[in-house]
């Protein structure tokens, strides 16, 4: 915890997005007192386009592996002296950049607290989903650590974007998809049973269907193990009898093979993890 005595150097009137700031004022805004300002500048000066010429190709991408290291150093009260730098490399031309950034962006919002994040981090996190599936997978690795850390209204904007996860640069990417069905299994406890049912569902009966085993083998364990059993745990008992309605629709009666395989397959599943009561099995 930083101590209660830090305060900010610079005035107010820093704080403004106004971007018509003189240099001295520019310099101010970047001025703490956790550090030598020396070697804050230092660290800052890394994102100039110079200096990754003439120094290291890669340096912008240490500076956005240090990044929230350095915000947890500085702490969130001189998040400010750290914005225009995040933001920079945020929008960076290499890849390997924004793919640093997008693994740790949860890190970040936790140092940072829900306030920043929503203004400063969740704006950046919205450019990162519609990234190169490089970028995109470091926001998917770790979406529910970012939202369980967003105030519920926010975090159902985000229902209408999940499926937008089953479209990749590579269909072969299969890794992509597991993925999805694992972090799928801890964004059940986010959200409405309504919600599960009208947006998660449709995502994970897809997911059962994939051509590869690995991913129906998770998305098995999502629809039974988790889905089922908060469905039926809800107090409107209709999601659960809908959903396995569904079930018997789309696989027990499907005309390829695979599809009744998978029926059984989630039959197996529910029976052994006592998702239902047999009664409401039979």
């Amino acid at each position: 915890t930083m101590d209660s005595t830090l305060h900010y150097i610079h005035n107010d009137s820093d704080l403004s997005t106004n971007s018509s700031f003189s240099p001295e004022e520019e310099r101010k805004s970047k001025v703490q007192d956790v550090v030598p300002q020396a070697l804050l500048d230092q660290y800052l000066s890394m994102t100039d386009p110079s200096r990754a010429q003439t120094v290291d190709t890669e340096i912008a991408k240490h500076c956005a592996y240090s990044l929230p290291g350095v915000a947890l150093t500085l702490g969130r009260q001189n998040w400010h002296c750290l914005k225009d730098t995040y933001e920079t490399l945020a929008s960076d031309m290499q890849w390997k950049v924004r793919r640093t950034l997008a693994f740790s962006i949860h890190e970040l919002a936790v140092i940072l607290g829900d306030q920043l994040t929503a203004g400063d981090l969740v704006p950046v996190f919205n450019g990162f989903l519609k990234d190169l599936d490089e970028v995109r997978i470091g926001v998917l690795k770790h979406l529910h650590d970012f939202l369980k850390l967003l105030h519920l209204d926010k975090r159902r904007e985000y229902l209408y974007q999940l499926q937008e996860f089953l479209v990749t640069d590579n269909s072969r990417n299969w890794r992509f998809r597991a993925e999805l069905a694992e972090q799928l299994i801890l964004l059940l406890d986010l959200y409405s049973a309504r919600d599960i049912y009208d947006y998660l569902r449709p995502i994970a009966f897809s997911l059962c269907a994939d051509k590869v085993s690995s991913v129906r083998w998770i998305s098995y364990k999502l629809v039974t193990h988790e889905m089922v059993k908060k469905l039926y745990m809800a107090s409107t008992s209709t999601f659960v009898v809908d959903l396995m309605n569904e079930l018997v629709e789309k696989f027990c009666r499907c005309r390829k093979w695979s599809g009744r395989q998978t029926f059984v397959f989630i039959c197996q599943t529910i029976s052994e993890d006592d998702c239902l009561p047999m009664e409401q099995f039979a």
